[in-house]
This record gives structure tokens, sequence and C-alpha cells, in this order.
């Protein structure tokens, strides 16, 4: 399994709820999701923060995550043309050590 696969599953295992709230609202509010859907990407984000190997690919690939954040900051109304970020933050997650996690 890969470092990303494990970290999916985890997610959905420990976060499911806050997920699939965060991916309704996104799915619904297309144009404006960054500021409607702020709070459910919180929850996502306070769930998952307090996993050790979830903590240890943000740490890994905060880079990579900032950038894709900042595309989708930037390219609101077309959020798919944020995928080479989405890319290259999936690629570091993949190369993250997770022994001892």
């Amino acid at each position: 399994m890969s470092s990303r696969q494990a970290a999916m599953d985890i997610t959905a295992q420990y976060c499911q709820k806050e997920m699939q709230a965060y991916g309704s609202c996104v799915s619904t509010n297309p144009e404006t999701w960054q500021h409607h859907c702020h709070e459910l990407k919180m929850k996502v984000a306070n769930c998952t923060s307090s996993h050790p190997v979830i903590q240890k690919i943000r740490s890994a690939c905060s880079k990579e995550f900032v950038e894709f954040e900042r595309c989708l900051r930037e390219h609101q109304a077309t959020p798919t043309s944020c995928q080479p970020h989405v890319g290259r933050f999936l690629g570091c997650a993949e190369t993250v050590d997770l022994s001892g996690a």
C-alpha cells in the first residue's frame, strides 16, 4: 500500500463524515466553495491533524500542499486547472517514510 493510499484510508476511516460533508459542499458550490465550505474544510483539517501518518505527510509535503491550496484560491472558478499541483503533492506523499508513524 502506498503512503497516499494509507493516508486516504486513515482519513476515510477516522474522518469520513467530515470528508463527505466537505466534498458535497465543494461539489454543490463550484464557484464559491472556497468561501462557502471553509468551515467544513477546517473540520476536516482538525480531524486529520491528530493522526500521526497524516501529520507526517503534511509535514514532509507542506510546500506542495501550500502550492496546491494557493492554486485553488487563485483559480476558484476552474479548480481542475490545479491538477498538476495535486500530482506534485500526491507524488510527494508517496515518498514519505511512514515507519514509526
